[in-house]
Parts: C-alpha cells; sequence; structure tokens
C-alpha cells in the first residue's frame, strides 16, 4: 500500500532522487539520497523487512533473465536522513549485474541504477581444507557432511557448487535436504550438508520413488567446485574431492558402553584415550563428551579434546594434572553415529521394528578410575 500513500505526492516526486551503492561497505547496501521528507513519511512505522518497502525501492540480481520476472532480493530497509537504505541479506557478488530501481509513485519512471563488482584481480587463496567423515567407508544411510573451508565463506548458493557423484561421474539426483538460510557456523568456514532424510527413512515416498542416494558396494565422491566464493567473492583456489566407498547401513544405536577408555597414569597431563566402536559424528564428538572428576556428577574438567582415526579415537588433555580416583566419562544422548543414530534411539525405523530401549536421561555416563 505504500505507492498508495504517495498517490498525492506527484509535485515533490520529481526524479532528484539519486541511487548510490555502497559495495565496500560492511555489510554493503545500496541507498536512495534525497528523498522528499514528505515522501519519507509514508514508511513511519513499517518494519524494516516488511515487503512493503520493495514496492517502492526494490534490488534485483540479473543472471540473464528480464529484470522484471526476478524477485528482489531480500534484505532489510530503514530511514537515514533524506536517505532510504536497503541492506541485502547475502553479500553482492562478483560476475552478477545488480540493479535497483527507486518508484515513489506510480504515475512516475522509476530511478534506475545498475552495478556489478569489479572483476578481481588477485591469486585466489581460499581451499576446502576437511570434509568430515574424514574414514574412506561411509554407511548406505551417511547423513552428514561436513565441509571445513580455510577462510569465510559467502551465504547463498553454495548447493549449486557441490555436487555427489557415482563412481561413472553421474551426479546424484537432488541428494541434500537444500535449506534457504544454509547451515553455516558463526565463522562462515564450516557447511553442514544434510542428505535428504526422505532418501534414507524407510517406508517413505522419495526413498520409494527415488530411491536412496548411495547403494552399498559402490564407489562415491563428494566434490566442491573453485566456483564456490568466499566471503570476498573470490572462488576457490582449488576444486576438492572426497572419494568413499558404501557399506551396509548402520541401524544400531551408539552404545558407550562399548568403548574402550584407557585411562592416563595421576599427576600426568597424558591425554584420556576413548576408542569407539564405529565413526562418531565429528563435530557432536567434540562438543558432547565431557569428563568429570568423582563418582557421582561432581565437576566437569576443563582442557582439549580431539578427534583421530577417522573419528574413531577421542582424547581429552586436560588443562591441570590428573587427580587419583574415580571419575566419569559424560556422554549427552543426542550425540550421532554417521548415520544419525543417537544413544537408545535409530534414525531410522521402520513399521516393522520394534524399539526395546528408552533413554529417558539427557546423557550417560561410563566410569574409569585414575591410578598411579
Amino acid at each position: 500500500m505504500l505507492i498508495a500513500c504517495f498517490a498525492g505526492l506527484a509535485a515533490v516526486a520529481a526524479p532528484s532522487a539519486t541511487i548510490r551503492w555502497e559495495a565496500d561497505a560492511r555489510p554493503p547496501a545500496v541507498e536512495v539520497v534525497g528523498v522528499a521528507a514528505v515522501q519519507l513519511q509514508a514508511f513511519a512505522g513499517l518494519e524494516s523487512g516488511d515487503a512493503a518497502w520493495a514496492r517502492v525501492f526494490a534490488v534485483y540480481a540479473e543472471q540473464g533473465a528480464v529484470g522484471k520476472d526476478l524477485p528482489p532480493m531480500v534484505g532489510t530497509w530503514n530511514l537515514a536522513g533524506d536517505r532510504l537504505r536497503f541492506t541485502p541479506r547475502f553479500p553482492l557478488m562478483r560476475g552478477v549485474r545488480y540493479r535497483a530501481e527507486f518508484r515513489p509513485t506510480e504515475d512516475v519512471v522509476p530511478e534506475v541504477s545498475y552495478f556489478e563488482l569489479p572483476a578481481d584481480t588477485t591469486e585466489p587463496t581460499t581451499v576446502v581444507q576437511q570434509v568430515y567423515p574424514s574414514g574412506e567407508v561411509l554407511p548406505e544411510n551417511q547423513l552428514k557432511f561436513y565441509v571445513h573451508f580455510s577462510a569465510p565463506m559467502s551465504r547463498g548458493g553454495v548447493y549449486g557448487h557441490i555436487r555427489i557423484r557415482d563412481g561413472a561421474g553421474v551426479p546424484a539426483e537432488l541428494p541434500f535436504l537444500e535449506l534457504d538460510e544454509e547451515l553455516w557456523d558463526p565463522s562462515m568456514t564450516r557447511l553442514t550438508l544434510l542428505i535428504d532424510p526422505g532418501r534414507i527413512k524407510r517406508g517413505v515416498k522419495p526413498l520409494e520413488d527415488i530411491g536412496p542416494v548411495f547403494e552399498v558396494g559402490r564407489n562415491y565422491s563428494l566434490t566442491v567446485t573453485v566456483a564456490c566464493q568466499d566471503a570476498t567473492g573470490r572462488p576457490l583456489r582449488s576444486a576438492f574431492e572426497k572419494k568413499f566407498l558404501v557399506a551396509a547401513a548402520d541401524r544400531a544405536p551408539p552404545d558407550p558402553k562399548r568403548w574402550q577408555i584407557t585411562a592416563p597414569a595421576t599427576g600426568t597431563r597424558a591425554a584420556l584415550v576413548v576408542r569407539f566402536d564405529e565413526p562418531m559424528d565429528h563435530a557432536l564428538a567434540l562438543r558432547l563428551i565431557q569428563v568429570t572428576v568423582g563418582a557421582d556428577a561432581g565437576f566437569a574438567l576443563e582442557g582439549e579434546s580431539a578427534l583421530g582415526e577417522g573419528e574413531r579415537r577421542w582424547s581429552f588433555a586436560p588443562a591441570q594434572p590428573w587427580r587419583r580416583g574415580p571419575h566419569r566419562l559424560v556422554v549427552a544422548t543426542t550425540i550421532e553415529d554417521l548415520a544419525g543414530n543417537n544413544i537408545g534411539k535409530a534414525f531410522d525405523v521402520d513399521g516393522f521394528e520394534r524399539v526395546n530401549r528408552k533413554i529417558t536421561t539427557e546423557s550417560v555416563a561410563v566410569m574409569f578410575e585414575v591410578k598411579d
């Protein structure tokens, strides 16, 4: 209804306002400068994300299509003096032409401005450092991949640069659960990729219609192309490929009682070593396991944990030397193996199986003794 609010303002809607791009700002923004004060009154009370703003001031990303067929970019608007300011949700990207339109009333030709980031002449430096799971054999119902980059990345469009292919190079059809927000950590250096659960859980329509993403005994690769852009808009220095073989599906919940604990000696800062009977989810294993002192709840020890041997080995080096006596390895029940199974709960349980075991506590503990 915002344009309607301007309907009686044609006399002051002369195209004196100008559009200015602030691509170097952090975050980048687009402004309309010189808006008449009487026009600005129509924006009073609007929320910064209200879609009504875009009817008057909109920014488009052009990619070879007719501009009017593209939806406006998502972001926030606000007033600053005699300016309307738009801040896009995602960074501007090199190689894309952008168009901004300011239309204060329906009966005037909109003020239009185009912008494109200059070509980058510097050499790209960002690479994919690691993909987890790091092992070369994964279960048929593998749930997640973590892609670690050496520098912050750009948000938006990442699924277009990551592929799952079989051993013959044929790409998998829609393997990922593609989320609009994308699953980045706060540093924008770790991306979580979820295999579509509908392609994993038995008895659901996507699995029956399309089939699983992975099949037992076949080779696959996960590739990240150089076109994936870092936070500065530069491509990667090189493409990345992780190859793996698919083994039988894993539907058994993890059980810490099956883990092997090697306790250190009293008075040392040697690492406590825990060997899992299967690879565990990399991010969750680093976050959801802790060590406490005493036979009861006690208090959590400070220190550094690490994973190795294809996420089969967890180690903990304490900040202070070990004390003699009982300790507990405390594991949150939400920890997952590679197939997304939790303690006491399988990720995939079909209608013909019965779950006989239930875990109602938020964590389980395994006792171990630190001796001389």
